[in-house]
Parts: structure tokens; sequence; C-alpha cells
């Protein structure tokens, strides 16, 4: 064998090892998390409809506002600022998380207190879109002949143009947004889909314990926690109010700092990071989540490791996200 083919056959051998070796992590991630894909229901009339209404800001109190006012395509369906204005000109309460793969979650918002995506929109009409009821916010639609799109999507209703139906649409939309990445492609068999940083940090972010409460497909979003068992979270994160989590809207003392597990996908792409976007950077959520959760301070090393990982966590903005006929702004 002349010296060529034997490196050849060393390559081949390595890339055989490697594989062998990265079977049992994807088991075990696999086990833990889940793959997503690409959605294959965007096009339907009701989804269709849902997109028309998520992009347009004539639907809310004073006529600028939408449902994308506060969930960018730059911001891969969340929000850069720490706070988001409504169509009052009030600052929401809390950082608006993304939409990007969020109907899944069993329910949503930083509390936890809406059961669904149709729900949260719905309430959305006399929220941040500011109408005093639901019912100003249906004229509104008929006023702005909406009335065919409904039909179309909803034509075994009586009376198809209703806050019910504004949500059904919209949480059919936000469906279809969903952001497979490489990740996913590692999960389904594609070795060199993460690079060796990345495998080091999943093993990292398992074997620490983050994948107790980041768990499911999304990495999170299943579960209430509290946020610092280990550390009073404000102390870390240099939150400006402490808010109380669960505990303002159950009076109840164990949702004291209460809050829904985030999901971490896209986590690399949607700073500023907490409820209250008191965090800027990646590496510094991570440092804060190790010491206040887990009562660890993390070495620079394994930062990295996990803030590799995490990336790997990023797909593409949905085709879709943007307003019908155009193209994501990004």
């Amino acid at each position: 064998m002349n010296i060529s083919a034997l490196t050849v056959l060393i390559a081949a051998l390595g890339v055989a090892a490697g594989a062998r070796a990265d079977e049992p992590l994807r088991r075990q991630a696999a086990a833990l998390f889940g793959e997503i894909k690409a959605s294959t229901t965007a096009g339907s009339p009701e989804a269709e409809l849902g997109r028309a209404l998520f992009w347009d800001p004539r639907l809310s109190l004073d006529g600028k506002t939408a449902c994308a006012s506060c969930h960018t395509a730059r911001d891969w369906g969340a929000d850069r600022r720490p706070f988001s204005p409504d169509a009052r000109a009030a600052l929401t309460s809390r950082h608006s998380p993304t939409v990007f793969n969020a109907t899944a979650q069993p329910a949503l918002r930083w509390l936890g207190d809406r059961k669904s995506a149709a729900d949260q929109a719905e309430g959305s009409l006399n929220g941040s879109m500011g109408f005093p009821s639901k019912e100003a916010a249906v004229a509104k639609m008929n006023e702005l002949k909406y009335a065919p799109a409904f039909s179309a999507a909803y034509p075994q209703d009586a009376e198809p143009v209703s806050a019910k139906n504004y949500g059904r649409a919209l949480a059919a939309y936000q469906a279809t947004l969903t952001t497979p990445a490489p990740f996913d492609r590692f999960l389904a068999g594609d070795d060199g889909a993460l690079t060796e940083q990345q495998k080091t940090g999943l093993r990292t972010f398992i074997t620490m314990g983050c994948a107790h409460c980041h768990n499911g497909p999304n990495l999170g979003g299943t579960t209430l926690q509290k946020f610092g068992p280990a550390k009073d979270y404000w102390l870390v994160t240099g939150s400006k109010k402490v808010d109380q989590g669960r505990f303002a809207i159950t009076k109840k003392e164990e949702d004291r700092y209460v809050f829904r597990v985030p999901m971490l996908r896209n986590v690399a792409k949607t700073a500023p990071y907490f409820h209250d976007g008191s965090v800027d950077r990646l590496d510094s959520a991570v440092r804060v989540m190790a010491y206040v959760q887990l009562g660890r301070e993390l070495e620079d090393t394994s930062v990295a490791e996990i803030v590799s990982f995490l990336e790997a966590l990023s797909g593409e903005v949905p085709s879709n996200y943007a307003p019908p006929g155009q193209k994501p702004a990004l």
C-alpha cells in the first residue's frame, strides 16, 4: 500500500471512528430534545388570513401597531428592545419572546397565562392592540373588509368574522413559523452538522443539568420554574425591577419568582435575555443561569462551548415571515 492510499485509509477510519463516537451523543440528545421540521401548512386560507392579520397595523387602536411590531424579522420573531410599545403608547410589562416555533408550547407568555397561541392572539385585541373591547376589534375587521378572507378560511361558520376566528387564524399562521437548524440535521444523522466545539457544548449542556428544564424539541417552553433558586436573580442580572413572576396573578407563595422556561431555539438571535431583557449578551446569560439556577461559576471555556452549541439552534427566518406577497426584511 502506497503512502497516498494509506493516508486515505487512515482518514476514512478516523471519520468512521468519529461517527461512532457521535452516536451515543445523538441518541441521548434525541431522547432529551428531538427534531423540529419545516412547516408544510403555509398557504392554507386560514394561515394566509392569519398572515395578513399579523402584519396589518390598521388592526389596532392607533392604526400603527401590528402583531409584527413586537416580533420583527430582523430579531428572529422577537424584539431587541427590552420592552415593546403597544397601541396605547405604553410599554409591555415583560420582554417579547419569539413567535418562531412557539405554538407547540402548552402555555404562552412569561407567566404561562395564555393557554394557546389562539388564546394569546385573541387576548391581544383588547391588550397590546389597544381596542376597548373585542367587539370593537371585530367591527374594525369588517370595516377593513376582511369578511371574504374570513369566509374562505371558515366557510362553515355562520359569523366567520369573530375574535375567536381572529385568534385561530393567527395561530394557524404562527404554526408555519418553524426554523429547523443545524442541530436538527445532527439529530437526523448528519455528523458534520455540528462542529466539535458545538458537540462538546451539547455534552456540557446535558451533563451540567441545563436539559432538566430546557428539554423537548424547543429546548424549553414546556414548564414553569423558579428563576433563582440558588441566588436572587436580580442581584446577578442587574434588573431594574424585581418581578414577582406568577405570584402576581396567583398570589401563591410557591409561585413567587416563577416564570415559564423560555425556548432556546434561535436564542443566539433573540437578545436581550430573560423576562425583563436585563442581559444583553448570550455568554453573560449562560453565566447567569449557571449561577442563579445551579449555583455554579463557569470557566470561560465551558461558557464558550455552551454558547457555540446554542448557536447551532439558529435556523433561517421563514420565507413567509413578512406581509402577504413580500419577503422577510432582515
